[in-house]
């Protein structure tokens, strides 16, 4: 094989020990888990709202929209089951930036053993504030320092037809969202589900495994082919591939950007908002859909659209809560966003 041996990495036991988590964390992420599992069997009518940075950087401006999300929080739990997007993976479509769990400063070399210390310290702290978090399933063969603190887990539209994820899914005791891929088919979205949800044989730390099935895997609908898929009639389309299927637990978390808040092939985070409540408006008179849509994935982070780092460098970068990757929501967006949403008591 053609690489170059760089440095051997602890295990994922020993960054574990070095960054504990308490006894009363663990103990709320099983209760989170659980809570998300309620809200996709239908038994917990609150929305599922996956909210956060696209990308989990740097870590003090995470940090400080943690402390106002979960402030936000205690006042909308009665409607809302919020789950913070701590996202430290990121997929390139050609090449880029993988996050800081490679590259925990994006102008310096690539330090994978600093990007994991630097990434399980950030999640801890989030969780220790109080809020259950997410990340996506990008590089599978890291998840073991970090799986342990999820309560959600992505598997995204590049990944969600490759069969180790799919076997990933199907391992974890945790609700995993799988997005329908780039080009937007949806009987793939629900394909990936159905082998999420089956028991498969396969190898795991050097184990032949069997994996008991993920009964909480469902899809992310998240446009594709640079349109949108959020409407009635692919609600509909979804539900009758699940329903042929007899899909357990047939829920769908749509994602208000990417592909979804495309204008013109340029994403509007401001949309995302509109594109919740339209949503939420068209499936008011619509039972079944209603069932079927659990919640919702919004981009968010302290300040309003992105910048770029190929472009300002180090000198002229804003750490103050402005993306390196995808554009966001502000958070005074965000906040208004939430606030509107729990007060519709009569939609759900």
């Amino acid at each position: 094989m053609s690489y170059t041996m760089v440095k051997k990495l602890p295990s994922a036991e020993e960054i574990i020990q070095s960054i504990p988590l308490s006894i009363e964390c663990h103990t709320k992420i099983l209760k989170d888990r659980q809570e998300v599992n309620n809200i996709l069997e239908g038994k917990d009518k609150r929305l599922l709202m996956i909210i956060g940075p696209c990308s989990a950087w740097p870590n003090e401006a995470v940090l400080e929209y943690a402390r106002r999300l979960i402030s936000l929080n205690k006042k909308l739990e009665h409607a809302l089951k919020i789950v913070m997007r701590v996202y430290i993976q990121k997929p390139r479509t050609t090449k880029g930036w993988t996050g800081p769990v490679n590259q925990p400063n994006p102008f310096s070399s690539p330090d994978i053993e600093a990007g994991v210390r630097y990434t399980r310290k950030m999640m801890v702290d989030v969780i220790e504030l109080g809020l259950p978090i997410a990340d996506e399933a990008l590089f599978t063969h890291n998840a073991k320092g970090f799986l342990e603190l999820l309560s959600w887990v992505a598997v995204g539209a590049r990944s969600s037809e490759d069969q180790e994820h799919r076997v990933f899914a199907s391992a974890i005791n945790c609700a995993v969202g799988l997005k329908n891929p780039t080009h937007g088919s949806l009987s793939i979205a629900v394909n990936s589900v159905i082998a999420a949800q089956h028991s498969h044989v396969a190898v795991l730390d050097g184990y032949e495994v069997q994996t008991h099935g993920n009964s909480y895997a469902h899809v992310v609908l998240r446009g594709g082919n640079q349109a949108p898929n959020y409407s009635i009639d692919y609600l509909t389309e979804i539900k009758k591939h699940m329903d042929a299927f007899k899909v357990r637990n047939p829920s769908v978390i749509i994602d208000a950007s990417h592909d979804n808040c495309l204008i013109n092939g340029k994403k509007d985070p401001s949309l995302q908002p509109d594109i919740i409540f339209d949503v939420l408006q068209s499936i008011e008179n619509q039972p079944e859909l209603k069932k079927l849509v659990k919640g919702f994935m919004v981009e968010s982070f302290l300040k309003s659209g992105n910048q770029k780092i190929d472009e300002h460098w180090p000198q002229n970068i804003d750490l103050n809560g402005l993306s390196i990757t995808d554009p966001c929501l502000s958070w005074e967006q965000t906040e208004d966003m939430l606030m509107r949403l729990a007060g519709m008591t009569g939609v759900y």
